[in-house]
């Protein structure tokens, strides 16, 4: 496992499922494109699969 990874926003939360908007809320992703650097856990890694066709993941 990395020891980070850095989340971008790439498709809109417009019609998404409420519960799938607070997720990508609570990854600190707020607009289009935008970019955030998260601790590598577990936590994080079932945040991101939940919405996994909204955003794109690398590991640092």
């Amino acid at each position: 496992m990395a020891n980070k990874l850095k989340i971008t926003l790439t498709k809109s939360t417009i019609g998404a499922l409420p519960k799938h908007k607070l997720t990508v809320s609570a990854l600190g992703l707020g607009k289009l494109h935008s970019t955030n650097e998260v601790p590598d856990n577990v936590a994080i890694r079932g945040m991101l699969k939940q919405v996994k066709h909204l955003v794109m993941v690398e590991e640092i």
